[in-house]
Parts: C-alpha cells; sequence; structure tokens
C-alpha cells in the first residue's frame, strides 16, 4: 500500500471540510476520487500535499507516518501535486516550467526527462520556447502535469484535470492520465466528471460534504444506481 488515509478530519475555521475519511492508493493504481463541488475534493488532496492541516487522523506514505511533514519534504518523498486550475508560472517559459518541476533533483538526468515529457504532449515540445501564459487551457493543462512528472513523482496527485476544458480535450487529457498509468505511474485522480474519471480508475470513492459516502471498483461504481442518478445525469 503505497498511500493510507486513516480518519482524517480538516477544518476550516468552524466549518468541517473533511469528517473522518478513510481511503488507500496502492502502488501502481490509479484511484478516483468523485463528487460534486464543495465535497472536500481539494481540501483533501492539500491535506495530502501538506499545506492543509488536518485536525486528526493519520496519513502514511509507504509505511511512514507523514501526518505533520512539511509540504516540501512530502515532494522529495515522491508526491507531487496538479493544483486546480493549472497554476503554471504564465511568464515564464514552457521550457523553465518543466525545468522548476525538477528543481529538487540537483540536474539528474533532466535532459533525458524534457524530452520524455515532450513525447508524452507534443504540443509542448513545438511551443516550448514561448511563455506558458500564452498557452490554451489544454496546453497549460499538459504542461502542469509534466512539470509535476518532471520530479519523478512515486504518487501524482491530479486535482480537476478536466476543468474549463472542452470535450475533444477533456478525452486527449484522460489519454494522457492513461499513458501515465500504462507507464507505472500511481495516480490519485480527484475529478467532477465522474463519467470520465471512473471510467479510467482501477477503484474509485464518491465523496459528499466531507465524507466518503461510497467506494468499489471504478467498474461497479459507474453501474450503481446511486452514481448514475447524482453524479451521470442518467
Amino acid at each position: 500500500m503505497l498511500l493510507e488515509i486513516n480518519d482524517i478530519a480538516s477544518h476550516y475555521g468552524r466549518i468541517m471540510a473533511l469528517k473522518g475519511i478513510d481511503l488507500s492508493v496502492r502502488e501502481g493504481e490509479l484511484v478516483a476520487l468523485v463528487g460534486a463541488n464543495g465535497a472536500g475534493k481539494t481540501t483533501l488532496l492539500r491535506c495530502l500535499s501538506g499545506v492543509q492541516p488536518l485536525t486528526s487522523g493519520t496519513i502514511c506514505f509507504d509505511g511512514a507516518d507523514i501526518t505533520r511533514m512539511a509540504a516540501e519534504k512530502r515532494v522529495a518523498l515522491g508526491i507531487a501535486q496538479v493544483p486546480e486550475g493549472r497554476q503554471v508560472f504564465g511568464p515564464l517559459s514552457v521550457e523553465d516550467n518543466l525545468l522548476l518541476g525538477a528543481y529538487g533533483r540537483r540536474g539528474k538526468d533532466v535532459g533525458a526527462d524534457m524530452e520524455r515529457m515532450y513525447a508524452l504532449f507534443p504540443i509542448l515540445k513545438q511551443k516550448r520556447a514561448l511563455p506558458a501564459g500564452t498557452l490554451s487551457g489544454g496546453q497549460q493543462q499538459m504542461l502542469a502535469m509534466a512539470r509535476a512528472l518532471m520530479s519523478h513523482p512515486r504518487l501524482l496527485l491530479l486535482d480537476e484535470p478536466s476543468m474549463g476544458l472542452a470535450p475533444l480535450l477533456v478525452a486527449e487529457i484522460f489519454q494522457a492520465v492513461q499513458e501515465l498509468k500504462r507507464q507505472g505511474t500511481t495516480i490519485f485522480l480527484v475529478e467532477q466528471n465522474a463519467m470520465a474519471a471512473l471510467a479510467i480508475a482501477d477503484r474509485g470513492y464518491v465523496l459528499e460534504t466531507g465524507a466518503v459516502v461510497m467506494e468499489g471498483s471504478g467498474a461497479d461504481l459507474l453501474k450503481d444506481e446511486r452514481v448514475k442518478a447524482a453524479y451521470l445525469g442518467l
């Protein structure tokens, strides 16, 4: 088990955003967390990244308790997050954004990894000298994913990668996520687009108002009548 979350809770002031969540991700898995806006999905990722404090509970990564570990140390352990809204460094070039992703690696094999990112996202190679802020939304999402991958993560946290993208671009992003899984990347995918996320997930969890209300294989959750009614519009 690569990631184990046990009974975690988190507050924003008096508001309880997460309520006793248990969740796990095995090495090599693609696990999806789906739910409506405001369910607590991004808060959970912020807790995993170390930028949102827990009120209670524990987070274990590869058997080690990281509950109170600083965010930068979690990155060094191999946890990388692709944030909601992409958050690329707009004035910097595409290539410089990628180099920043490898900042903690002290230059080891960075050139080879850059080429691997360009193979995964060819449009980034074409635009590598341009400011990241000039890219389209879909291209910025590809850049944000590639930047995170430059850190050689053991666990990739994806926060709403389809947000604000046209359907064709959503399909392209999810194809890239599937390719990363085929290459062996362990992925925890947080998505409002339940159908797209569960269709490619090994396992999934459904989050409502800060609590996990359902879990199972991606295929089983897609067939579940409650999921269909609440998230798929069926």
